[in-house]
């Protein structure tokens, strides 16, 4: 199988195109492999020999035969991978996991906004061409979506994990605020763009992120439905002392102040 290959290089880059045509990051396959994702990284990039065995580990964990990765072609436009969602402990941030084009493409719109925003301007706060950019991304809209997934994704992930160590309904609703104030402490530059240029995605894309952000606004929601149930059914309780506790499932809060008012 040595004999196959094209060179270090070209063996690393042909894995890289492969594993980014397959939407996995470097943490995720490092981690099947059981290597760090530095080692994977210099693989990758030609300055860590890629041994036959390794080689055939990595087609089985891209689940590609071998052959595929060889013929890859390593000059072919390669996307970099979504980032991992992140995992708990969710009141820990590190910083952004984001490559020097989505750093460059964040800080853009952070200062002149989407429609201000060129590609020429990424590039060079990238230290790339223009050419140099378009070699791994179509333009400003998938930079854009690609801030826009990562922030839905880091948001929900954290989000489910905070409403999961709740041991009731008054505290999942503490922990879900607790982690919007966290999120939007330590990532307030991904919380800006996401709010101010949602209007900014193509149709699909729009749709796509609002259903994630509607997703986040429903956790809190049922949170608080949650909760005015208990405290219905507790205030019930100390009330009238075994009267049987039907509380509606559907209770709607609004409507019910609405009728009072």
């Amino acid at each position: 199988m040595s004999a196959q290959l094209t060179g270090v290089a070209d063996a690393g880059a042909q894995v890289r195109a492969v594993r980014c045509g397959r939407g996995m990051s470097l943490r995720t396959l490092a981690r099947s492999l059981e290597v760090s994702p530095a080692t994977l990284s210099q693989i990758e990039n030609g300055r860590a020999r890629l041994s036959p065995e390794r080689l055939a580990r990595i087609a089985a964990v891209l689940d590609v035969p071998v052959a595929e990765i060889l013929r890859a072609d390593p000059d072919a436009v390669v996307l970099p991978a979504a980032p991992d969602p992140v995992t708990p402990p969710w009141r820990e941030y590190g910083p952004l996991d984001f490559d020097p084009v989505l750093h460059a493409a964040l800080d853009e719109f952070l200062d002149v906004g989407y429609h201000g925003a060129t590609v020429r301007g990424i590039a060079a706060r990238a230290g790339l061409s223009v050419a140099g950019l378009y070699h791994y991304y179509a333009g400003k809209q998938q930079l854009l979506v690609r801030i826009m997934d990562y922030t839905m994704t880091d948001l929900l992930s954290r989000a489910s994990a905070a409403r999961d160590e709740g041991r009731d309904s008054v505290e999942r609703f503490s922990l879900l605020v607790e982690n919007l104030a966290l999120f939007h402490t330590h990532r307030a530059a991904l919380g800006f763009v996401g709010a101010a240029e949602k209007r900014s995605l193509d149709a699909d894309n729009g749709h796509r992120i609002a259903g994630r952000r509607t997703a986040q606004q429903r956790m809190v929601d049922e949170a608080v439905a949650d909760a005015v149930r208990a405290a219905a059914a507790a205030a019930t309780a100390r009330l009238f002392p075994g009267f049987p506790i039907d509380v509606p499932l559907d209770v709607n809060v609004s409507q019910d102040a609405g009728k009072h008012a």
